[in-house]
């Protein structure tokens, strides 16, 4: 009989090759699915162009810009005027009313003489010059192109005096310009409120209504100025008032009283102001008025007149007591 020894190792080796070969086998079996697999893929029939192939497009120019035509734009007062160097603003619109009704603002610009780059067609273009105007429709082509503004309008430069040739402190003088002819309902549309005096307005040749107000209650002067194209017009008014501070004192030049309820009423008995206070202060037309003060439960009353150019103070003293608690007092 062999060694036990020796048959132990033969049968170790025996192992050893079979897991060899069945390792060798999987690894076949695997090879050969795979190949099946792919063997089993329909194959994709798909064309790809070549870049050379694409065509060239007919256009060279970005389809991000449009092309677009130059205009210049300027403005004279009159027909044979120089150009508006400054002061001018413009405003170019498209003439397709948009969603809202409005026309829609395609550019804008201020200055004097301008270029627009604008795609070809049709536009409207308005140029203000202060609150002189003019609106013409314009046509942008692929050339470029010029377009004067002939605005047909002047300057309008105000002031105001007294009627003894006195001046008026400018802080209490304004003036304000309407159109010339009230519309149905007789008012007048007002077109620039609020000037100063000295300063000059740019208006469309023709005739306005022009308010001179100095002080704050009743002293208005109205008249009707033509303004000239290419002109700067100058008018001064003149003004019948003067200056009025009312008090009510207890003896000629003593302190005014305070907490003192006023009233200032016309010949007519049309109450034109009130206020309260130690002081009334005012400027007033010229004529005939009546002042009424009263001070806790006493009503002090006075007439008066107002002069052209003379200010002064009115003093309500007590024989001008005019009513108390038991009555008006002869």
């Amino acid at each position: 009989m062999p060694p036990v020894y020796a048959s132990t190792q033969g049968m170790s080796f025996f192992r050893t090759c079979l897991r060899f070969i069945c390792l060798i086998a999987a690894l076949s079996a695997g090879i050969a699915s795979s190949n099946a697999q792919e063997s089993e893929t329909p194959e994709l029939d798909l064309e790809v162009p070549g870049i050379t192939e694409f065509a060239a497009p007919e256009n060279p120019a970005s389809l991000a810009i449009g092309a677009s035509g130059s205009v210049m734009l300027s403005a004279q007062l009159t027909e044979d005027g120089e150009e508006i160097p400054k002061g001018l603003v413009w405003r170019v619109f498209s003439p397709v009313p948009g969603p809202d009704g409005t026309l829609p603002l395609v550019a804008t610009a201020e200055g004097g003489t301008e270029i627009f780059d604008l795609p070809p067609g049709s536009y409207l273009v308005h140029a203000a010059y202060g609150r002189a105007g003019a609106t013409k429709r314009i046509t942008v082509g692929s050339e470029d192109k010029r377009e004067v503004f002939v605005l047909d309008a002047g300057g309008l430069k105000l002031d105001a005096m007294l009627a003894d040739g006195g001046r008026i402190p400018a802080n209490r003088l304004r003036f304000s310009i309407y159109e010339k002819d009230p519309d149905a309902t007789g008012e007048r549309a007002l077109i620039v409120p609020d000037i100063k005096p000295g300063s000059v307005v740019r208006l469309n040749a023709g005739t306005y209504h022009v308010e001179s107000t100095y002080g704050s209650v009743n002293a208005v002067i109205r008249s009707d100025i033509r303004v000239g194209a290419g002109e700067l017009t100058e008018a001064t008014v003149e003004h019948r008032a003067a200056q009025l501070t009312m008090k009510l004192v207890r003896e000629s030049g003593g302190e005014a009283i305070a907490d003192t309820a006023w009233s200032i009423l016309t010949e007519s008995g049309e109450i034109v102001r009130e206020m309260v206070g130690a002081y009334a202060s005012m400027v007033l037309a010229e004529g005939e008025y009546t002042v009424v003060a009263k001070n806790r439960d006493r009503i002090y009353q006075k007439d008066f007149t107002v002069v052209p150019g003379r200010n002064r103070d009115v003093e309500l003293l007590p024989e001008n007591l005019a009513e108390t608690p038991d009555g008006f007092i002869d």
